[in-house]
């Protein structure tokens, strides 16, 4: 296999890349067909890194040098490598590639929740966190705090999203993660695997921060909500407490992730 130069967004061997602007489009059609893509030369090689296939990938000219042993390695295992002029991308995928490359590759299939869990101390679970960026973002506090797993709700934001694994910087990847699901049914679980559930909201029982880090659970489970209405009564109702972050200013609360990293921080296993 060798580069191939494409000179049509119509060319039909380029299916995996078209419309990635359109979210309602990849939601779809990402999962049913196993992939995800992965933008810009850090990311991809974060992918390959954490043993993912690529399926194929889509470039520049110019990072035909830049990632020349990735290349090589393509060719080498008969892995398409697509290299177009920007113009002809940019109708392919709807926006303007200025990453470098990107790469079509095979969706690993999720560990169990056991398996997730086995080791680790310090989770985050995502409630229907909807904000791609945000998704991203919680996971990159997860890679540089040391938490050690993250779970996802049902609604919540695909991590493996163009977006989010750019924002993450392919933390995704390193990140052990995976669905709970049902939710908020799940809590039960993840006390019978004996960790204990704490909720990141404002109610009136809540704990602050700065007291549930002075004698932190053994093995602690940390739920973050949605950007709009926050954590549902349902979840509040079922995990053990409610923790929140003292504020000043006049502020009542930070965006979920930023919320998150803080979190993570204060309550980081030694």
């Amino acid at each position: 296999m060798t580069v191939e130069r494409i000179t049509s967004a119509d060319d039909p061997r380029l299916t995996d890349y078209v419309g990635l602007t359109d979210v309602a489009l990849r939601r779809r059609t990402e999962p049913e067909r196993g992939l995800y893509v992965a933008e810009s030369e850090k990311v991809i090689r974060r992918a390959l890194a954490a043993g993912h296939r690529p399926r194929s990938y889509l470039m520049g000219e110019r990072w035909l040098t830049d990632l020349a042993d990735v290349v090589a390695a393509a060719e080498a295992d008969g892995v398409p490598v697509f290299v177009g002029e920007p113009d002809v991308i940019e109708a392919l995928t709807g926006f303007h590639l200025h990453r470098g490359a990107l790469a079509a590759m095979q969706r690993p299939e999720l560990p169990s929740l056991e398996a997730v869990l086995a080791s680790a101390r310090r989770v985050l679970v995502l409630e229907d966190i909807v904000d791609h960026t945000n998704v991203g973002a919680v996971f990159r506090s997860a890679a540089a705090l040391s938490v050690d797993a993250v779970l996802v709700t049902p609604r919540c934001a695909d991590p493996f999203y163009r977006r989010s694994i750019r924002v993450s910087m392919g933390t995704v990847f390193q990140v052990p993660w995976t669905r709970i699901d049902p939710w908020p049914g799940g809590v039960e679980r993840l006390r019978e695997l004996g960790f204990t559930t704490a909720a990141l909201a404002l109610t009136d029982e809540s704990v602050g921060l700065d007291e549930l880090a002075a004698s932190p659970p053994e093995r602690l489970a940390l739920v973050l909500g949605t950007e709009g209405d926050g954590l549902s009564r349902r979840t509040l109702a079922a995990v053990d407490l409610t923790v929140r972050i003292p504020m000043a200013g006049g502020v009542d609360s930070l965006n979920v992730a930023a919320a998150g990293a803080v979190a993570a921080w204060a309550l980081r296993a030694p």
